[in-house]
Order: C-alpha cells, then structure tokens, then sequence
C-alpha cells in the first residue's frame, strides 16, 4: 500500500511541478499529460544537476521541490530552444 501511495504522490507532485513550471516559462499550462511528464522528468534533472554541481537547498519536501520547478524550467527552456515556434 505504501508503494502505490508513493507512486501517486509523484503523478501528483509531478502535474503540479510541470504546471508550476509551465507557468513560469509559458504563462499557461500545456495540459495534464505533458505538464506531468515535464514535472517528473524535471524533477530528475533538478536532482541530477544538483549533485553534479554540489548544490544544497533545504531539505525535505521544500527542498525537492525547488530542485523539481527548477530542472523543469530548464527542461522547458531547452525544448523552447530546440523546438520551433508554431
């Protein structure tokens, strides 16, 4: 029962991040699906940079957080570069 609470909490956390950051970047949402995708892939590259470049926020949930809105920002960033405007 944990794992599945576990698993839903991160689709949660994830739509919430890609949304957070679809906001900052386009000033709307790209909808549930991609936000969510956004938001979990943002949140490990987030975490991955951070280690990579030993960088410390606060623990816990507020910590992950930060480290989730600012790898999908950077993510939504590099897709703006490389991806054409319509």
């Amino acid at each position: 029962m944990h794992d599945t609470h576990s698993f839903i909490g991160i689709i949660v956390a994830g739509i919430i991040v890609g949304w957070l950051a679809s906001l900052l970047v386009h000033g709307k949402g790209m909808g549930i699906l991609p936000d969510m995708v956004v938001g979990i892939v943002g949140a490990f590259i987030g975490t991955i940079l951070a280690d990579k470049f030993n960088i410390h926020l606060a623990n816990g949930f507020w910590g992950s957080l930060a480290l989730s809105i600012l790898g999908a920002v950077i993510l939504l960033v590099f897709i703006r570069l490389v991806k054409p405007a319509n």
